[in-house]
């Protein structure tokens, strides 16, 4: 058990999973496994706390600062546990022109968090994306897997009470 980067001085138990264990044996000899090896650990956590870094260095013999070098490095890694609802803000070419930043930025405010944050209550984290895919409903915002297009600022405090209200 390690205290978590969330900030909110958690402790996380790291213990890893059978399946996780036997990725990581598996992978640990193959060249330019490190990659995948944390694909594996962010699915089994949600996200890769320190303590599970660490296990990963202890059992590849991968340097601690090399794996933190490829986590800083990539976007899509991250080191602070999301909020139970994740908020993705898609900001390619046809939502940031049709006002994808506004709504990270209004989703920011509503929720009262800063990048990088969870809610309070653990109910949501906002992270930005680069495609969602669906570029003529631009534009886009998933939360929890759901998709929402044309959006609007307005709409968004309607979109998350009615996550508030699941808790």
């Amino acid at each position: 058990m390690s205290e978590c980067s969330c900030g909110h001085g958690e402790e996380v138990n790291v213990e890893f999973p059978k399946e996780l264990v036997s990725f990581i044996n598996e992978w640990k000899v193959k060249q330019g496994s490190l990659i995948m090896i944390l694909h594996k650990t962010q699915e089994s956590f949600g996200f890769i706390p320190r303590a599970a870094a660490e296990q990963i260095a202890l059992m590849t013999g991968i340097p601690l600062a090399r794996i933190y070098g490829v986590i800083t490095f990539y976007h899509f890694f991250k080191t602070t546990k999301p909020g139970k609802n994740k908020v993705s803000v898609c900001l390619g070419t046809a939502c940031y022109l049709k006002g994808g930043g506004d709504l990270i930025e209004e989703a920011r405010s509503v929720l009262n968090i800063k990048p990088d944050e969870v809610t309070e209550d653990g109910l949501f984290s906002v992270e930005e994306v680069r495609c969602v895919g669906c570029c003529g409903l631009a534009p886009v915002m998933t939360v929890g897997g759901e998709t929402y297009g044309k959006l609007t600022k307005k709409q968004l405090p309607e979109i998350f009470e009615k996550y508030k209200a699941r808790g």
